[in-house]
């Protein structure tokens, strides 16, 4: 691969400046990525840099280049629209390929004497169908609604058969259901509701709206008072369903809402789609291999590259590199002016959370870990301006009593969560007096010249992150340290204020504010390592003492101590161990009687 690298090198020499439209190819000679540039020469020679630092997945695809081909073009709007069509033409392996999370869906009328309304996701012979629906969340919904606001029954009772057997359930009590299996509707006012449901799914609300209002007035003027209630609470329910889907701002009616969840190894972004007001579709697509480093404008760009739905507005969590460029192509195959936009504040911020809400839970189920812990390492990656994900962390903490018990502690979180069977503990041993600098320098020093070591599975890993207790102080001290051994590792500290709480992130030169997810899980960082390291110094602390008491004992040295330590392993061992015992670890039987009268009188 490294001669074939100087080959594209030699030919991405000569390439021109102008803008256009570059094919990456393999082996095979099959094309693998497609993309645009302005500068084609600036471009495609930040691939084949010797000194490139590429993301992992645009890294991988680098790899498997062979060679290229480019297309120029006269302007970059060209080169965006020329690139689209080639991807939609090519299907290349390497950029987005979007594959999301809906399949065809009915709404199915049972053929039944109390028919029901469900949602299903094959036809079969009985009943009646509505759809296709190209979204199963449109037609759970509306069939969630439906059911509600016309009160047919959603349990799995037969009817008539179970008529008066049974108490109604929950549904009847809250007004979510009319109350079937007690027998007190007739199978002519059922048909009547499930026509009028039918109605409602076929038509909107606003047309049963109308025509139950209109219904209503005619029960009114006929003095059928039950009845005209009876519509007057369904129109009710109507209007409560309606207003549950209304959007926070009148001003993004009509509008798409992406927002995206990046768990390093996969995205996930979510639309939620408003038309009228109203929560229409909602789709989740799951983005893997791709060599895009602004994913955000690839996915805009192939998502509506096909679609004839356009809205007036679409809400970004972020702006797109080609802001303008990407308003003018949507403009122009909606046939309308569409508006790009990153609200920062009001209904449409609101819009955006429960987008991006929807993203992370899509991540958090196939991943098995919260939503919670998703959007704070996706924070924190941010907030420290990571290029990926820090999923795998370490963090450090000297703990000591003066010049004695120097140690220091080693956590690891892993996905957000503590993975406690790879801490480490350290004594200080090239420190003969308290200088907390030189001790972290030592530990990570160490720590990190274990890379290479198979036999331990957690030292042989490359931590994505490591974060020390402490300021900037500590992160200039071992900087040159993580420099000389791993460079790609990202260092950070981390501030307390006086009440020993966290405060900020500290780089070499300055310090960072934290908030949020972000902040809750550094704090239990730091509170957790604390803890770890503190508990070692005086687990050691306890042992130094018991040592230096053993001393005292004649006949018994600093060597004697070591050795007898090393037998015993437990100071509660030592102390249980009778004459004979003590002399299997070495010792003459005068010391050993003298060791065994001290620890006994010590005891009493």
């Amino acid at each position: 691969m490294k001669e074939r690298l100087e080959y594209l090198r030699s030919k991405t020499a000569k390439l021109t400046d102008s803008p256009g439209v570059y094919l990456m190819k393999d082996k095979q000679n099959q094309i693998i990525y497609i993309g645009k540039a302005k500068n084609l020469h600036r471009r495609v020679s930040s691939y084949f840099r010797k000194d490139a630092r590429h993301l992992p997945k645009v890294e991988k695809m680098v790899s498997h280049v062979w060679d290229y081909d480019f297309i120029v073009t006269d302007s970059e709007y060209e080169a965006l629209l020329l690139e689209c069509s080639l991807i939609k033409q090519h299907q290349p392996h390497y950029n987005i390929l979007l594959k999301d999370d809906k399949g065809y869906c009915y709404i199915k009328i049972s053929d039944e004497p109390y028919p029901r309304i469900t949602a299903e996701k094959q036809k079969t012979s009985d009943g009646t169908y509505i759809g296709t629906y190209t979204s199963s969340f449109t037609a759970k919904t509306a069939v969630e609604e439906v059911n509600t606001v016309f009160g047919l029954p959603t349990c799995h009772k037969k009817f008539p058969q179970s008529f008066g057997k049974t108490r109604p359930c929950l549904n009847y009590y809250i007004k979510r259901c009319a109350g079937i299996c007690q027998g007190k509707i007739s199978p002519e006012d059922y048909q009547e509701r499930i026509r009028q449901a039918v109605q409602y799914l076929k038509n909107g609300s606003q047309d049963s709206v109308r025509r139950l209002r209109e219904e209503m007035q005619k029960a009114s003027e006929n003095l059928e008072f039950e009845k005209a209630v009876v519509l007057r609470d369904r129109l009710r329910a109507i209007e409560k369903a309606s207003d549950s889907q209304k959007i926070l701002d009148n001003a993004f009616r009509n509008a798409d809402i992406i927002a995206s969840a990046d768990n390093q190894d996969k995205i996930c972004i979510s639309v939620l789609i408003y038309r009228n007001g109203r929560l229409f579709d909602k789709i989740n697509y799951e983005i893997t291999e791709q060599a895009e480093e602004t994913v955000l404008d690839a996915f805009v760009f192939r998502f509506y590259q096909d679609r004839q739905d356009f809205p007036e507005k679409i809400l970004l969590e972020q702006e797109l590199s080609e802001m303008e460029l990407a308003q003018k192509m949507l403009s122009e195959q909606a046939g309308h002016k569409i508006r790009l936009c990153v609200p920062k504040k009001g209904g449409g911020l609101e819009l955006l959370k429960l987008a991006k809400q929807n993203a992370v839970e899509a991540v958090a189920i196939q991943e098995n870990r919260t939503g919670k812990e998703i959007l704070a390492l996706e924070a924190l990656g941010k907030m420290l301006g990571l290029k990926k994900i820090p999923k795998y962390i370490e963090s450090y903490d000297i703990s000591n009593l003066a010049s004695e018990s120097m140690v220091a502690g080693m956590i690891v979180f892993e996905n957000g969560r503590p993975l406690k069977k790879a801490y480490k503990r350290f004594s200080i041993k090239e420190q003969p007096n308290q200088n907390d600098y030189a001790c972290m320098q030592e530990v990570i020093r160490r720590r990190l010249s274990h890379l290479h070591d198979e036999t331990d599975a957690y030292f042989s890993r490359v931590p994505d992150l490591i974060l020390l207790d402490g300021g900037k102080g500590h992160v200039n001290a071992v900087s040159p340290v993580i420099a000389e051994l791993c460079p790609e590792i990202a260092l950070f500290g981390m501030v307390k204020d006086s009440k020993h709480r966290t405060r900020a992130i500290a780089t070499g030169d300055r310090e960072i504010q934290i908030s949020g997810e972000a902040f809750q899980l550094l704090t239990r960082i730091q509170d957790e390592v604390h803890r770890y390291s503190v508990a070692y110094m005086h687990q050691k602390h306890k042992k130094y003492s018991f040592a230096s008491d053993l001393l005292q004992v004649q006949g018994i040295g600093e060597k004697t101590v070591q050795k007898l330590l090393l037998y015993f392993k437990t100071r509660d061992a030592l102390w249980n161990a009778d004459i004979p015992e003590l002399q299997k670890a070495g010792i003459p039987l005068k010391t050993a009687e003298n060791l065994y009268f001290y620890l006994h009188g010590a005891e009493e």
